[in-house]
């Protein structure tokens, strides 16, 4: 035997001895070798195939280790189309559909019930046994290759017992328990477990995905020439489990006797019964499920009940959850923010959750949308995240259009831009000419939370930027607003508020004004750590940012590497540099004053929490009333919560009202809180 022939016969040993103890491990839930064992023939594996690469086997183990290798996720299309199904949420319904299709069937029929797996659609080709590649379900008709991550997953065989060839549709999921102890280690935690799945499923590097433990149950085989003697789905499964095939073991029949078949049997009368009892041990199962797919069991019968558009006639979902969550996609449209950023948001036909009316749900970015492989027309499951955020969770119905998953579009919607990626996100970088962006940077500076210029809301910003009269933000400070009066809008009173506003923003303290340049990762607690810290002026930053000195901004407590190198980026933009430079020139506070009156207050409200609301004549505009509350030692925060002290309610106060009454938090307006101030001390 010479050494080529060595070398395939040696590949060809550890391949077998790996396939044999993965077999044992993920089948049979026993260890026969040592961990230690195990990674020396991968690794003696690895160092062959890579050497040797002509005699690396189709299946070789190595495929469930992944590579480093980057891989894009090409459009194929499939051989058969992937239908949705109908759906009912009743057992009145599964049964009232089980007439249907009897009386359309030419024999007596029998249902199979299966576990709907809350996973990612994945349909597995295998050409004469071996795995050929693995597709997402796509719109149906045209799906993405995920083909090395696909190999990594520990339930996919590469090889299967018998040289069928074969298109092969399942779920790919993550059991609950992987899924809370991988999500605890994430920064941005998935909001649950199918779209860690699918996110996993689409990660550059298969490595990657091998790291992370998905499964898959199949549930569904179209097979050249199959074999007549599997006549049924139940028979059917009981194939694909001798393939060597993932199949979900816990399925039941719909019959009136059980035959030979070693599987549960129910009749229609216990159907009901059935379900509610499989809905009550939902919570004890290892893996996530959404409700019970009812087929039906003779294969030959299937093609004459037929298909339409959307969904077989043989099959039905029985979902346990009710549609009031679920919406239509109707448009999506792309923002650009005041930083160019690209957003994507959904139009969805108007749906209540959590009794609010929702109609508009961010997407955040494009690997969003390729988690959900979301289309315009697809039917989805909608949420508010922590009651607030409205958020799609998953597709639960593809569109009848053939619409594909929604692509970004590679120039800027507001100016033509070709647009960049940095990270997960686009960017406009036509930042000084953009319209949206622009818009966006003033409506920011003057709004509540910034400089809170009074009157001075968006639409006022719309109608004089298109004026020509402000081109950027330096301009709030140059402009004849008296010039306006006569114009559609603007009469002397709102003129005159517009006038004053704009006046009376130039003694906003330097803490606002850095705020409300909309610099990133620099909020109000920033800025405060910087003070605190000793860098109380502009000048001293833009000096740090010249020279990059980011150990300065490092050294203080709170601010990290990452935090103080995008503000000191930020702050060498010439765009910025330009900005400042105009906005000391018209007046505006760049250096802190410290306040010794104020540093000596009684700190009356320490170790409260407060929360602000409406407005107010005497704190106008309301950051009067936050400042007074700040120096006295209070947190001031944004939404009332179990843990706010007090509310401070001003005229039309809104929703934050109610909320507080709900929680018993105490409610204090405007006179009162003047009292509590002149009195020095808390009621």
């Amino acid at each position: 035997m010479d050494e080529i022939d060595r070398i395939r016969d040696e590949i060809k040993h550890l391949c077998d001895q790996l396939k044999t103890y993965q077999e044992e491990y993920y089948k049979k839930s026993r260890s026969v070798v040592s961990d230690f064992e195990y990674d020396l023939l991968m690794d003696r594996l690895i160092e062959l195939e890579k050497e040797y690469p002509q005699f690396a086997l189709p299946d070789s183990p190595t495929l469930k280790v992944g590579s480093d290798l980057t891989s894009s996720f090409p459009e194929v299309q499939h051989t058969y189309p992937m239908l949705s199904l109908d759906k009912v949420y009743t057992s009145e319904g599964i049964i009232s559909w089980i007439e249907k299709c009897s009386k359309k069937a030419l024999k007596r029929l029998t249902f199979t019930v299966e576990e709907k797996i809350d996973g990612v659609s994945l349909v597995l080709y295998y050409r004469n046994g071996i795995l050929d590649k693995a597709v997402t379900r796509g719109n149906g008709l045209v799906g993405n290759d995920v083909t090395p991550n696909a190999r990594t997953i520990s339930s996919v065989p590469l090889r299967l017992s018998e040289p069928v060839t074969a298109a092969v549709r399942g779920e790919v999921f993550i059991n609950k328990e992987d899924f809370l102890k991988l999500n605890e280690e994430l920064e941005v935690p998935f909001a649950n477990a199918r779209n860690l799945a699918s996110g996993t499923l689409r990660r550059i590097k298969s490595s990657e995905t091998a790291s992370v433990p998905l499964k898959m149950y199949v549930y569904d085989a179209y097979l050249e020439d199959a074999d007549s003697s599997y006549p049924t789905q139940a028979e059917m499964l009981d194939y694909m489990k001798r393939l060597g095939l993932p199949v979900n073991p816990d399925y039941a029949l719909i019959a009136d006797s059980q035959k030979e078949m070693d599987v549960t049997v129910i009749g229609t009368d216990d159907l009901e019964s059935y379900l509610r009892q499989f809905q009550e041990r939902r919570d004890a199962l290892s893996h996530e499920i959404d409700g019970m797919v009812i087929k039906v069991n003779e294969l030959d019968e299937r093609e004459d009940l037929g298909y339409t558009n959307h969904h077989p006639k043989w099959a039905l979902a029985y979902k346990f959850d009710s549609p009031q969550g679920e919406t239509v996609v109707s448009a999506i449209d792309v923002q650009v923010g005041r930083t160019g950023r690209i957003t994507p948001v959904a139009r969805v036909n108007p749906v209540k959750v959590a009794g609010s009316t929702i109609s508009n749900i961010t997407l955040h970015n494009q690997d969003y949308i390729d988690l959900l492989e979301l289309s315009v027309g697809d039917t989805v499951t909608i949420s508010k995240r922590g009651d607030v955020i409205p958020a799609v969770e998953r597709v639960v119905e593809k569109n009848d259009e053939g619409n594909r998953t929604y692509r970004l579009p590679d120039t800027c919607p507001s100016c033509g831009s070709k647009l960049i990626s940095v990270g997960a996100h686009r960017f406009c970088p036509n930042r000084r000419l953009c319209r949206d962006q622009v818009i966006g940077r003033i409506a920011f500076f003057v709004g509540k939370g910034q400089m809170d210029i009074e009157n001075f809301g968006p639409e006022t910003v719309n109608v004089l930027f298109d004026k020509g009269l402000l081109r950027d933000i330096p301009d709030l400070y140059s402009i004849d607003y008296f010039s306006l009066i006569g114009e559609m809008g603007f009469g002397e009173k709102k003129v005159q508020l517009l006038h004053d506003g704009v006046v009376s923003s130039r003694e906003r303290p330097y803490e606002t004004v850095l705020v409300s340049l909309g610099l990133p990762d620099l909020g109000k607690k920033g800025v405060q750590l910087l003070i605190d810290g000793g860098i109380r002026d502009i000048d001293t930053l833009m000096r740090l940012a010249k020279d990059d000195d980011s150990s300065r901004l490092m050294a203080i407590k709170g601010i990290g590497e990452k935090s103080a190198s995008t503000l000191l980026s930020a702050l060498r933009d010439p765009y910025m540099i330009d900005l400042i430079d105009k906005l000391k020139k018209a007046g505006l506070r760049f250096e802190s004053v410290r306040d010794k009156e104020k540093e000596s207050l009684p700190q009356i409200f320490s170790g409260q929490t407060w929360v602000i609301t409406g407005s107010f004549t005497r704190f106008a505009p309301r950051s009067l009333a936050e400042k007074e509350l700040v120096a006295r030692g209070a947190k001031v925060t944004g939404s009332v919560s179990g843990s706010t002290t007090f509310l401070l309610a001003g005229e039309k106060g809104g929703s934050k009202i109610e909320k507080a009454k709900k929680l018993n938090v105490k409610i204090v307006d405007e006179q009162q809180f003047i009292a509590m101030l002149e009195g020095e001390g808390s009621e």
